[in-house]
């Protein structure tokens, strides 16, 4: 596995007892020196402390560290659940001996129930005294929820001779759809890059990616996805070729962890890319392939390894944007199941059921009318993702 140090960054996790089952819960990312500060977040109504918080602090343009949990979503707790955002935030800064302000939060969990701060500041020392150059699997781990594994990858920038590293965590397996996207994630960069680049790097970097994804269709009150640049390495991102060498390895690694994450979903046994193609605007196709990617029939049908095609148009169908029924052509890879609107006949269903054996696959349905194309990478629905929804908070 490729290194996953980052010049002037350490990171860690402990369990605090935030969770019931003792595991990690409690993570930190922290930079040696001030560092640039990019983020996105949740575009719900409903937002958890810790984005409240973020927002306002990011705004400055730097930042020293990110401290996240596991266990708690800290939402819908009142004045509490910002006490105790700022409290915990104010225990880390004390620890660095860095401003308040420099240090942002992240949660995630069971929305609802007060955020245990009397736990999460007592772990905070040996959160700090056990950080460490290569504890970016510690933290990984620390944020997960219903995630089985950690997700963590690392990309290399060449400019000019010289390199520079990204590295990033995330979390998320379920309550996750296109909406910034649901889940939290943690980059940074030892380049020297302008806020102002960061943050389209990051904001494009996301909108190919996380907010490609889907899994159930939900949104989560606690998206967070921040990338820290502190220039450890003296590598300065400026130059139109150097700006498009970052923004490529970035993209790639977020596409990378996007993966990651619908393979880890809830319940998953099919990844799924799906594409819509010639249409008549971009726009069409992902309105269209945005509603077949959150089709319970059609998610229900990929679990089942059913070749039922007919679900998939008739989704395409109540998208709202122009079709004309007799130019449908569908794929399962490389098998066309659909021609004109109609099915290619038994030896095709046959091959792909094969197809939907597998556990990743792609679909692809061209509308024959225009250029649009857009895709999503989405997954089936299992009766394991109801068993583990149905008592989550239990």
């Amino acid at each position: 596995m490729a290194s996953m140090t980052c010049k002037g960054f350490r990171a860690g996790g402990v369990a605090a007892g935030i969770k019931k089952n003792g595991n990690l819960d409690l993570g930190l990312l922290v930079s040696d020196r001030p560092a640039r500060v990019a983020a996105v977040f949740t575009t719900n109504r409903v937002q958890a402390a810790p984005v409240l918080l973020d927002r306002e602090r990011v705004k400055s343009g730097t930042a020293r560290a990110i401290i996240a949990n596991a266990g708690n979503a800290n939402c819908a707790n009142g004045p509490q659940g910002m006490q105790a955002a700022v409290a915990t935030t104010a225990a880390v800064a004390k620890a660095q001996s860095i401003p308040d302000d420099q240090v942002l939060a992240a949660s995630t969990g069971v929305i609802g129930v007060p955020f245990p701060t009397e736990k999460a500041v007592a772990a905070i020392p040996d959160l700090v005294a056990g950080l460490e150059e290569d504890g970016i699997d510690f933290l990984a781990r620390a944020i997960m929820t219903t995630d089985t594994r950690p997700k963590a990858g690392a990309r290399e920038v060449r400019v000019d001779g010289k390199s520079c590293r990204i590295v990033a965590v995330v979390k998320g397996a379920g309550m996750i759809r296109p909406d910034m996207a649901t889940m939290l994630c943690f980059a940074c960069t030892d380049a020297e890059i302008s806020g102002q680049d960061l943050q389209a790097a990051l904001k494009r970097a996301v909108d190919i990616s996380f907010n490609r994804i889907t899994i159930d269709g939900d949104t989560s009150t606690n998206d967070t996805a921040v990338l820290m640049a502190n220039g450890a390495s003296g590598v300065f991102i400026q130059s139109e070729d150097a700006l498009t060498a970052f923004q490529q390895q970035l993209d790639d690694l977020f596409m990378d962890l996007a993966r990651q994450m619908v393979a880890d979903g809830e319940g998953v046994t099919k990844v799924v890319d799906l594409t819509v193609r010639g249409a008549r605007s971009h726009d069409d196709a992902w309105r269209m392939v945005d509603t077949i990617a959150h089709s319970p029939l059609v998610k229900t049908a990929f679990f089942g390894e059913d070749a039922n095609w007919g679900r998939i148009i008739a989704a395409a169908g109540r998208a709202g944007v122009d079709l004309d029924p007799d130019r449908l052509d569908l794929y399962f890879d490389d098998v066309q199941m659909v021609e004109g609107g109609t099915g290619c006949g038994v030896a095709a269903e046959e091959k792909a059921t094969a197809v939907l054996k597998k556990a990743a696959f792609a679909v692809v349905l061209d509308l024959n009318l225009g250029d649009g194309m857009a895709s999503m990478l989405t997954c089936d629905f299992s009766l394991d993702y109801v068993k583990i929804n149905a008592d989550y908070r239990s």
